[in-house]
């Protein structure tokens, strides 16, 4: 591959990204192609160069992390995912399932801790009533009001509809369904579960897990009912970087829709862009040269959900059928984020999980395209990045320690972005 270098500057750039690099500059929209020329690159610097920028003009030198903690309240589940360590059957070694009262007792702690959020997952239980999910939500709202909900993933929603019998109502069963939990208590919700969106990917690693237009509806239906939600992509099983751009692109283009009228009352610049399926559509771009925290939607601002952040995983082989696979390497992890940057031009936010992609990566993340670092967690079941333990808990000290490290200024926030103040506790 042919490389220039820039006048008094040591690093070797590849000429097929200058087009990139002008759009970058000019704030417009990435097309899928230029997202494939991201992934064929050499020259990664360049690529995290080009997200550093877009992220700092959304959010100059601040980096946010929160105080949470996680509850998986069960890990039976009804799937077998190939990709999955976590599930287990009913009755096998290290199946469980909480009570109302350890959930409650969980969030009573978690609030006399200081946190400010719940993130609550678990498997597709097929003998929890939903009378279970709205109780636990009742739960802890009563005892703990301060906490914000975050909980149940567009997989589990699904299957709540199901277990409500609304499961034939389509998209009205989960709307009512997650109207439901929105009155008991959730706040909004999570990104899990939507893998990749690819059939071949599903049919391969997730096969009975709910396709991309399942999960994109469920966060569609959470939009229209106010509740704000995450995504993310995991990446680096059996899929191609081209499914992962594709990924990307189906994200970006409900996010399009979900932000255009606000957008309009904003004067948020929109264009016409590229769609997935090769049509063209109206495009809202929050990442160009004028972009600032007036360009983001917020809760105050806009009259509807809509996705927070995007969250790249990084697939874990160990204990899965999936085992053979070697993973993704830690070039691959910042590649993939840098491009989640760039790519998801109307994503106010881009997370670096720690706890998935470890605190050492996560605070290099931060000056490659990320703004976030999540939380505290205390407990995670899900992905065990450094042994068998499902306690994996950091202190907001470390946290913050690591943002400085990076050049960043730590700002501590709720679920919903909004900067917290301790100055009177």
């Amino acid at each position: 591959m042919t490389v220039a270098t820039l006048p008094n500057s040591p690093v070797r750039t590849d000429p097929a990204l200058a087009g990139i690099t002008d759009r970058v500059e000019r704030g417009q929209r990435l097309s899928a192609a230029d997202g494939r020329t991201l992934y064929a690159t050499a020259d990664i610097h360049t690529v995290c160069r080009l997200a550093d920028r877009v992220r700092r003009r959304l959010h100059a030198d601040v980096a946010y992390y929160n105080v949470n903690r996680h509850i998986n309240y069960s890990n039976v589940c009804a799937l077998s995912c190939t990709f999955c360590a976590f599930h287990r059957k009913k009755g096998a070694d290290g199946a469980y399932e909480m009570s109302i009262d350890e959930v409650r007792a969980e969030a009573v702690a978690a609030e006399a801790a200081g946190a400010t959020e719940l993130h609550i997952v678990g498997g597709l239980h097929p003998w929890l009533p939903f009378d279970y999910y709205l109780d636990m939500m009742r739960a802890i709202r009563t005892a703990a009001p301060s906490l914000h909900i975050k909980a149940f993933t567009a997989v589990e929603l699904v299957h709540l509809a199901r277990i409500a019998k609304r499961g034939r109502d389509g998209y009205e069963g989960i709307k009512s369904v997650l109207r439901d939990l929105r009155d008991a208590g959730l706040g909004s919700l999570p990104g899990g579960g939507a893998e990749v969106f690819d059939d071949r990917v599903h049919d391969t690693a997730f096969k009975g897990k709910i396709r991309a237009g399942q999960w994109l509806d469920v966060h569609r239906a959470a939009h229209e009912l106010g509740i704000n939600s995450n995504a993310t992509m995991l990446y680096g099983h059996v899929e191609e970087r081209a499914d992962r751009i594709q990924h990307l692109m189906m994200l970006r283009e409900q996010q399009d829709r979900t932000l255009a009228a606000w957008a309009h009352d904003t004067g948020v610049p929109v264009c016409d862009a590229e769609r997935h399926d090769g049509t063209t559509g109206p495009a809202v771009v929050l990442t160009g040269p004028g972009a600032g925290p007036a360009w983001l939607p917020t809760p105050q601002t806009c009259n509807t959900g809509y996705f927070q952040t995007i969250i790249p995983l990084p697939f874990f082989p160990n204990d899965s059928a999936l085992e053979h696979l070697p993973g993704p390497t830690g070039l691959e992890n910042l590649r993939t984020l840098a491009i989640a940057r760039l790519m998801l031009d109307n994503f106010p936010h881009v997370k670096a999980f720690w706890i998935m992609q470890s605190l050492e990566m996560a605070q290099f993340m931060l000056q490659n395209g990320a703004d976030d670092i999540d939380g505290t967690v205390v407990w995670y079941d899900i992905t065990k990045l450094d042994g068998p333990t499902t306690h994996q808990e950091t202190t907001v000290f470390d946290l913050q320690r690591v943002i400085r490290e990076a050049g960043f200024v730590p700002v501590e926030r709720d679920t919903l972005y909004r900067p917290v103040d301790r100055s009177g506790t």
